[in-house]
C-alpha cells in the first residue's frame, strides 16, 4: 500500500529545493503557506511562511553541506560546526533543526531538517508526535526516496492516527468529525493552543481541505475491519464493543500505549501492558483516557520544545540573506 501524497510540480518548490543538498530521504511542505485555511484568502496564503522538513539520512554531512551553500541561514550556532548541529538536532526537542525567517525567491521560508531514522521512529511510535502530527493532515510531498521502511511508517501513521480517533469518537459520526479529531491529535497539550494560537485552528485546516483528508484516509478506511465507511453519505460506524476497543488499544503506537498504562496502572503494581489495555477497553471512559495519554504525548514534547527556545531565544534564529 503506498501513501496517497499530494504532489507539487511547481517552480517555486522546485526553485526552493535545488538551493539545498540534495541527499533528502523525504521532503515536504506543510502549512497555511501551502494549503488554504478556512478565513485566508489567497493574497494572505502568499504572504504567509512556507514551511518544510527535510528528513535525511547522514545529518552532519547535510549541515556540512548545507553551511558551505547556505551559511546565513543558521544562527550563531553555526559556529559550533556541523557535528554539534546535528547533536543538538538529535538530543533536543522533537530531534528536528529549524532554521527559521530564510528569504529565499520572493517569500519566507522556514526549514527543518532531522535524520530519516528519527522521522521513522516518530512515525511509527509516536515518540514525540512533531513531524508525524504534521504527517496526519494534507502535506505537498516534495521528494520521497524509494525507501520501504519509510512508505511502511508513512502507512502506519496514518492508521494509527484513525484508530485513536476511533477511540475518543462516539460509535456513529461524519467524515469531518473524523478528520477534526485527527487534525487535532497534534495539538492536544500543545502549549501553543493555550497561548497566543488561534483557538480555531484545527477547525480552519480541516473546513477548507476536506477532500485532501478524504485522498489521504480514503483507503485506510475503505480496508479497515473496525468502521463501516459509508463514503457516499460521509458517515462511519465505529466498533465500540470492549473487543473491538481492545483491538484498537492494542494497534496505538508504543508511546501512546505506555502513556496510558502510566494514567492507570497503580505504581508498584507492573502489570503486563496487555492485561491493562484489556481493562481500559471495557472502561466506560475508554476514550477520555486515550485523550489524556494523548495530552500527556504531546505535552511531554512540548514542554521539551519550551525548555529549548527559553535556552536559545536571545540567540539570532537566522541571519539576513544578502
Amino acid at each position: 500500500m503506498t501513501v496517497p501524497a499530494l504532489h507539487n510540480s511547481g517552480v517555486l518548490y522546485r526553485r526552493v529545493l535545488s538551493q539545498f543538498p540534495q541527499d533528502i530521504s523525504l521532503a515536504f511542505a506543510y502549512g497555511s503557506g501551502v494549503f488554504k485555511q478556512q478565513g485566508t484568502s489567497q493574497g494572505q496564503m502568499d504572504k504567509n511562511m512556507l514551511d518544510f522538513v527535510f528528513a535525511v539520512d547522514d545529518p552532519v554531512t547535510w549541515h556540512t553541506l548545507n553551511l558551505l551553500q547556505n551559511r546565513k541561514h543558521y544562527s550563531i550556532l553555526k559556529l559550533l560546526g556541523p557535528t554539534k548541529i546535528s547533536s543538538i538536532q538529535n538530543d533536543y526537542g522533537a530531534s528536528v533543526y529549524y532554521n527559521t525567517l530564510v528569504p529565499m525567491d520572493g517569500r519566507i521560508i522556514k526549514y527543518g531538517v532531522m535524520s530519516t531514522d528519527s522521522l521513522i521512529d516518530d512515525l511509527m511510535h509516536w515518540k514525540t508526535l512533531y513531524v508525524a502530527g504534521r504527517l496526519h493532515k494534507p502535506v505537498k510531498m516534495l521528494v520521497q526516496s524509494d525507501n520501504g521502511k519509510i512508505r511502511a511508517a508513512l502507512v502506519a501513521n496514518l492508521k494509527s492516527a484513525v484508530t485513536a480517533s476511533f477511540l475518543m469518537l462516539p460509535e456513529s459520526f461524519s467524515e469531518e468529525d473524523l478528520f477534526l479529531q485527527i487534525a487535532g491529535l497534534s495539538y492536544a497539550g500543545d502549549f501553543r493552543m493555550v497561548i497566543g494560537e488561534d483557538k480555531s485552528k484545527v477547525a480552519n485546516i480541516v473546513k477548507d481541505n476536506i477532500q485532501y483528508f478524504r485522498i489521504l484516509y480514503n483507503n485506510i478506511l475503505r480496508d479497515c475491519p473496525q468502521v463501516v465507511y459509508k463514503p457516499q453519505q460521509g458517515r462511519l460506524e465505529v466498533d465500540k464493543s470492549p473487543e473491538g476497543q481492545f483491538v484498537q488499544l492494542m494497534a496505538l503506537p508504543r508511546t501512546l500505549q505506555q502513556r496510558i498504562t502510566k494514567l492507570v496502572d497503580p505504581p508498584g503494581k507492573n502489570r503486563d501492558v496487555e492485561e491493562i489495555l484489556l481493562q481500559v477497553a471495557q472502561d466506560p471512559d475508554c476514550g477520555a483516557v486515550v485523550q489524556q495519554g494523548m495530552w500527556k504525548t504531546v505535552s511531554y514534547s512540548s514542554k521539551k520544545l519550551i525548555k529549548m527556545w527559553k535556552g536559545w531565544r536571545r540567540k539570532p534564529a537566522v541571519s539576513q540573506m544578502s
